[in-house]
């Protein structure tokens, strides 16, 4: 078997990042393939990729337009070449740069359109970074009724981190009544809430959560213990009147419940 027979690569490790960092799938795939490869004719590279070679032809051209490859001339077939994978951190700067410069103007925007009673829906897991950043512009305590600890789920964690970290900073409280699985299980979050819980009757643990902050409140569905899903839904709603009410219930039912311990 001649040096460009070798089988396809049986895993691509970074494909998705490579996509959420703006590459098409197929880019993502090529661009792979030539860092682990080296320098590579488009037959090799159609070879390894998976990919069929006239699709090949139109991302490689895509991928020399935005930098990440390069081609080398050759008298029978054309060679192609992954650039530094430094490339991937000035896509990011510039990114950022670009960002930077509209930040203040887009965020006036933002302002100016009054939020007194909206109603939107986060989804998955960036749909709760996204409510929890919510927490963080609003500076308010966070009140959870039914809590499952998704703070403890393992693909939050450096982002737990940083939120518990700012909510040191900001000095936002957290008060949560959690389901009873949380006790049972002996919950991680149990931990990072360091005391300032309780744990409601095991008859009226639930699939879904109330969060309370400001005028903020939140309806989560679709979550279980430590885990949030794809498909984990949550119902932001700014109205001050239902959210002052739903503190006053909050503590209704936080101080009919014994002290952990």
């Amino acid at each position: 078997m001649s040096e460009w027979q070798t089988p396809p690569l049986k895993q691509a490790v970074y494909n998705e990042i490579f996509e959420q960092l703006g590459l098409s799938k197929n880019e993502a795939k090529i661009y792979e393939t030539l860092l682990r490869e080296g320098v590579s004719p488009v037959s090799h590279i159609s070879l390894k990729a998976n990919i069929h070679r006239r699709n090949v032809y139109d991302s490689i051209n895509r991928l020399i337009e935005k930098g990440f490859v390069f081609e080398i001339v050759q008298k029978n077939e054309n060679n192609y070449k992954a650039v530094n994978p430094d490339k991937l951190m000035e896509l990011i700067k510039e990114k950022e740069e670009m960002l930077s410069k509209i930040m203040p103007d887009i965020k006036k925007l933002y302002k100016n359109k009054p939020h007194h009673e909206d109603v939107c829906i986060y989804k998955g897991i960036e749909g709760w970074k996204n409510y929890m950043k919510d927490v963080l512009t609003t500076g308010e305590d966070l009140y959870t009724l039914g809590g499952k600890g998704a703070w403890s789920d393992k693909r939050l964690d450096k982002f737990s981190e940083h939120i518990i970290s700012e909510f040191k900073k900001k000095g936002i409280k957290t008060m949560a009544l959690f389901d009873y699985e949380v006790k049972e299980k002996n919950s991680e979050i149990t931990k990072k809430m360091k005391g300032n819980y309780k744990i409601l009757p095991k008859q009226y643990s639930t699939s879904s959560a109330i969060d309370i902050f400001g005028d903020h409140i939140v309806i989560v569905s679709d979550i279980s213990l430590e885990k949030i899903d794809e498909n984990s839904s949550f119902t932001v709603i700014i109205n001050k009147d239902i959210a002052d009410a739903l503190r006053i219930w909050f503590k209704l039912i936080w101080n009919s419940i014994p002290e952990q311990k």
